[in-house]
Formats: C-alpha cells, structure tokens, sequence
C-alpha cells in the first residue's frame, strides 16, 4: 500500500478555520478578547513620554486660600498695616467705593526645613514636610469670581462646560483598576461654586467624567444590589440588557452616551466587590489614622478623604480631588483661616508621610491650591478684624512627589504680595505642566468637537521647567 501524499502546506484561511478544532482557538479566543480590551475607552493605555507619576491627588482649598497667611509673609505689610490702599490693576473696579486699608498677616511665622521656607504658626505638622515640597509662587489666574475661577483652574474654561483635567488625564491614560472609577472627587459637605461641572467630562465621551463620593451615609447611591437580588441574577440581567442595548447601539451608532451608559453598569456590578473594602478605612491602624488626625475634632473629616485618597490611588486611581471649602476669608481671616489650616495641617501632612514611608510618593503627583489668592488690602470693609479680598495676580502653590523638586521655591510675589514677579505663567501653563510630569503632552492630547481639535490648556502653552526635577 502506498503512503498518501504530502499536502500541501494550508493556506491563511484554512489555518485560521484549524485553530477553531483545537488549543489554537482559546489563545485565538484570549488574543481577541485581549485586543478587544484594549480598545475600551478606559482601558490603559502608554504615555507619550516617560512619566514622572503614575497618579494625581489634587488637595483643591476653595475660597481662595491667602499666600500672604499661609507660605508667603510679606514683612512691609507690618509698616502699612491700617494705612490707605489704592488698587491699581486690571482687576479694579471703576464702580468700587469706600476706602480700603492694607492689612499685616496675624499670625506668626517660622523657618521650616532646610530651605528655610515660611511657614504659618498653624501648619505646626505640614512644617515637617516643607523638604519634600516645592513652592511655585508665579502663577496668575484670570478672574477673581469664584464659579469662574474654579472652571479655570479645573478645566482650562472660565466658562464651564469643557472636560476636567482628571478627565483629560483619564482620556490619554485610562485606568489600571477595571474594578475602581478612574477619576474620583471627594467634595466637601456641600459642592463648590459651580457644581459638578467642575469634575465635568466636557466634551469628552461620558466615560471620563468624574464620580463624587457622598459626605455621609452611603459613598455611592445604590451601589448595592436589592435585598432578594443575588449576584447571578444581575449576571443575568446585566447580560440581556447589554444585548439589548448593543442592538439599538448598533442602529444608533453616533450615540457615545449609550456605550458608556452600558459600561457604567458593569463597572457598577464589579464595583459591587472592590469598592466597599477600598473605602473601609476601619482595617487601619490606630498609628496610621492617628497620623491623618483622624478621630480629632478639627481633623477628622479631612483626614479621612486623605487617607481615602491613599487608599484610592494605592489601587490603581489615575486622579483623586479632594475639596477642602471656607477659605474665602473677606472678614475676621485670623479665625477663618486659623480654622481651615488646622483643619488640613496633619491629615495633609499625614498623607505625605504616608505616601513617601509606602514608597508612593514618587509615583503620585500632589497639588495643593486654590482658585486664586488674597490681596494684601481688606477690600472695601474698614474696621481692624478684616480679611482679604480676592486677587488672581499672585498665589502659592504647592506640590510634591511625582517627578517635582524637593525643597525648592520657584517664583516670587512683589513686597506686599500683590503680583508675582517672577517666573510667572498663566494656569494653562501649569496645566501643560501637571499633564507633562504624569506623561502626557498637551498638544497631542487632543479631541475633534466643534469643528477643532481641543486641549486642556484652550490655545497651548509651556513646561514650567523649574518645576520638573
């Protein structure tokens, strides 16, 4: 009997019609599900440079927090104190009335770290981490209202309405947790001025826009399933209703909101299982909550969304935003803002230590600032307990971890701290800047709307160099 001949050698399609008899179809079936995971709007996705940092924790002080109170003391201020001040910038108003007075900061200042940086009496535990910050005192916003401010400095608009920059950061680098939002925003009791268009995906697929986790009771509404609903029965409901809803996503195919509603709905049911451990901080240790001031009156609230915040990024959370309100200081500052600083002294220092003794620190990007900073007059309310009015031409800003250098100052504000003077750049430019340090390049992280491409910093700006290490 003669042996059969050799067959030839199979061609494309026959080998690919092979691989379903046999091993070859399950890694067909993985590489398929691999590349189809892939090209999910959150799935992760490589920087367009080397990253400096993994992760942002923006510690955003609404109100407007005074540079001349908190890390920029102007000792002139002490010689003009009570005598007449008259505003002359563009900011001024020609229907403004009534006299203004300078006013001297009421609290004590001290050398910190061996930069020597000045520090406010208040921050007693933040003092300790000053060499591991570095103080940018250049940067200038653009408006001294509040809702416009905060849509600035969140989104790059005044006028609301465009995505936050945790959703650009989200855009060009997805998640690493499937199992965690990307973008998370601890607000304070109440929202900010503005609303929840400040953590707004804009224009953007829905996908990125932030989610805000509730001050008390339940973190996220309905996260869990009804009493009598197992986890297979919404295995099973979650499966029709996303058949249905490729069905009618197939016949709408332009509808973006559609597709993200029906993955918010998966990423709810695994949300289901992660979510409750990583926002139960009752397995820490007393030492660690002791560290955030948690369980001391003044402390405890913000403690515990910094060390949620630990918690958050530890797991994979691209961007984490805490609010800290009540900074907006017009009348009686040296009790406001005695109060706001004592409030966030030790669970923001709690939350450096603990980032850097984790070996976090590097990789996650800490920005602390608010919306603009204080003049160094009480605007129109005469009287010696006064406060500040708002000022956009000078602020300080801090930041620390994520590729920033360690105790330094970069910038400086004129002697009574009404305008920086030197390295000054507009907040696009710092915009650029914390986009850069966590690997993306603004001027090709950008998006088709409105017959354009579109970018955080509206029209393109500059690396603040000095701010990279």
């Amino acid at each position: 009997m003669s042996k059969s001949p050799i067959c030839c050698p199979p061609n494309r399609r026959e080998f690919l019609f092979g691989l379903g008899a046999g091993l070859g179809s399950v890694a067909l079936t993985a590489l398929l599900a691999e590349q189809k995971a892939e090209a999910g709007p959150l799935a992760e996705r490589r920087p367009h440079h080397p990253a400096r940092a993994r992760a942002c924790i923006f510690l955003l002080m609404e109100g407007g927090p005074s540079h001349l109170d908190t890390f920029d003391p102007k000792p002139r201020l002490e010689r003009l104190h009570m005598s007449e001040f008259v505003r002359q910038d563009r900011f001024a108003s020609a229907m403004e009335s009534g006299r203004r007075y300078f006013v001297a900061s009421p609290f004590r200042f001290r050398k910190a770290g061996r930069m020597g940086m000045d520090v406010c009496e208040h921050f007693e535990h933040l003092a300790d981490c000053v060499d591991d910050m570095c103080f940018y005192r250049g940067c200038v916003a653009e408006s001294t209202d509040h809702p416009t401010a905060l849509y600035h400095l969140n989104t790059g608009n005044r006028f609301g309405g465009d995505p936050a920059m945790g959703a650009w950061v989200t855009y060009g680098l997805g998640t690493v947790n499937e199992n965690l939002p990307a973008y998370l925003v601890l607000p304070d009791v109440t929202y900010p001025q503005g609303g929840a268009a400040n953590w707004s995906n804009g224009f953007l697929p829905a996908h990125f826009q932030g989610t805000a986790l509730r001050n008390s009771g339940t973190p996220i509404l309905e996260l869990q399933p009804p009493a009598g609903v197992t986890r297979t029965q919404q295995q099973d409901n979650l499966r029709l209703l996303s058949e249905l809803n490729r069905e009618h996503a197939l016949r709408h195919p332009h509808h973006q909101e559609l597709a993200a509603r029906m993955d918010s709905y998966e990423l709810a049911f695994r949300m289901q299982t992660e979510v409750p451990e990583t926002l139960n901080i009752d397995g820490e240790t007393a030492a660690t909550r002791r560290l955030y001031g948690i369980g001391e009156r003044d402390s405890d609230a913000f403690g515990r969304k910094c060390l949620l915040a630990r918690r958050l990024v530890e797991r994979g959370v691209r961007f984490v935003q805490l609010y800290a309100g009540g900074w907006d200081s017009h009348d009686y500052i040296e009790e406001a803002h005695r109060n706001r600083m004592r409030a966030v002294d030790k669970p923001i220092a709690g939350l450096l230590k603990d980032l850097k003794r984790r070996g976090l620190l590097e990789s996650t990007l800490v920005v602390w600032g608010g919306e603009f900073g204080r003049s160094p007059d009480n605007g129109n309310r005469g009287g010696i307990k006064v406060g500040r009015d708002h000022n956009a031409r000078a602020m300080t800003i801090w930041l620390a971890g994520g590729g920033v250098p360690a105790g330094r100052i970069v910038g400086t504000t004129d002697d009574i701290g009404q305008n920086a003077v030197e390295v000054v750049h507009p907040l696009r430019d710092l915009h650029v800047t914390l986009l850069h340090l966590l690997g993306l390049d603004d001027n090709r992280l950008t998006y088709f709307h409105g017959g354009r491409f579109k970018q955080l910093s509206q029209t393109g700006g500059q690396v603040i160099r000095p701010l990279l290490s």
